[in-house]
């Protein structure tokens, strides 16, 4: 169908456009882009980001991007800037003010504002020529020479240059703070990958049941305490109390397909033997990997001494979203 071809060679256009922009943008990482990025580093204040249009939106996404990684930044839109919020600059802080043509009218009349506050200013522009580029401490340049669409005038390649440029601002900020993956789940805490570099296994199962029987107990016993404890299994512990298997729903199947008399049968008789174990200071993605390798839905708990301490189920996991 035409409409089908259309849409593919569209997209692969506005791909390919893209792609030129982020190629050309690899010589923006220059003497300059070092030197900003060090004094940013070395400032005593936040990075102030502001922009209009399509750019305050970037550059909204580029203040997130620093502050999860470690460089303390806030977002001014340039047009409440010069109506008020121009107060929330304070003294030590950088701006950084996004703009593809450098020559908006906020943006005109911003620069000198900020100038007048002594603030350094740091332009994202596609042109070094213009107002911006001219009057900014540091030029982050984003040439662009088409835009994506079909039109050349809706922002897509600049965008995603500007993207791209910020992500390499953040990420080199990074790297001379030494950031760390501890540090990342600090500033993470509520997220899926913040809480695979902090939540151990210590941390889910106290809240769920501690099934166990004894190796001598019945198999209605057995069947009891699973079916009271609600997790599909039960730990077999020695005379001694320790862990000697494990008892599951999948085990009471196959006993039922052996078809053998069930009368006499004992905990012991019908346990897998040394079951897969994680201590409970292990990492909770750990116990993730145990149970994806294994194709199990939950494992026994134990210390460091190997004594038995309850169960983490892979509900447990997905409640936390690291699934």
């Amino acid at each position: 169908m035409i409409s089908e071809g259309l849409i593919r060679k569209t997209a692969l256009r506005t791909l390919e456009i893209e792609m030129k922009a982020l190629r050309a943008l690899q010589e923006s990482i220059d003497e300059e882009f070092e030197a900003c990025v060090n004094a940013v580093y070395a400032c005593q204040g936040r990075l102030v980001v502001t922009g209009i249009g399509k750019s305050a939106l970037v550059g909204q996404k580029i203040v997130a991007t620093l502050n999860s990684t470690g460089t303390p930044a806030l977002f001014m839109h340039a047009a409440d800037a010069i109506h008020g919020d121009l107060g929330m600059i304070q003294p030590g802080d950088f701006v950084l003010c996004l703009s593809k043509s450098g020559e908006t009218p906020e943006i005109r009349v911003l620069v000198p504002l900020l100038k007048n506050l002594g603030n350094p200013i740091i332009g994202m522009v596609g042109n070094r020529a213009s107002y911006l580029g001219r009057h900014a401490s540091y030029v982050l340049c984003t040439p662009v020479d088409q835009e994506a669409d079909p039109n050349n005038l809706a922002p897509t390649a600049s965008t995603t240059a500007q993207m791209a440029l910020g992500d390499a601002l953040a990420t080199s900020l990074l790297a001379l703070r030494g950031f760390s993956p501890q540090d990342f789940a600090q500033f993470h805490p509520g997220g899926a990958l913040g809480k695979q570099l902090y939540l151990r296994v210590s941390d889910l199962y106290p809240q769920n049941e501690r099934p166990a029987v004894q190796e001598e107990d019945s198999l209605q016993q057995t069947i009891l305490e699973m079916t009271s404890k609600r997790l599909g299994a039960t730990a077999v512990l020695n005379p001694t109390g320790q862990l000697s298997g494990i008892v599951t729903d999948g085990d009471l199947r196959r006993m039922l397909e052996r078809g053998n008399g069930f009368d006499n049968l004992l905990a012991r008789d019908i346990m897998t033997a040394g079951p897969k174990t994680i201590t409970e200071n292990a990492m909770a993605v750990k116990a993730l990997q145990v149970m994806r390798k294994n194709s199990i839905t939950q494992l026994v708990v134990t210390d460091e001494a190997g004594t038995y301490k309850g169960f983490v189920h892979l509900h447990d996991l997905i409640r936390e979203g690291l699934i």
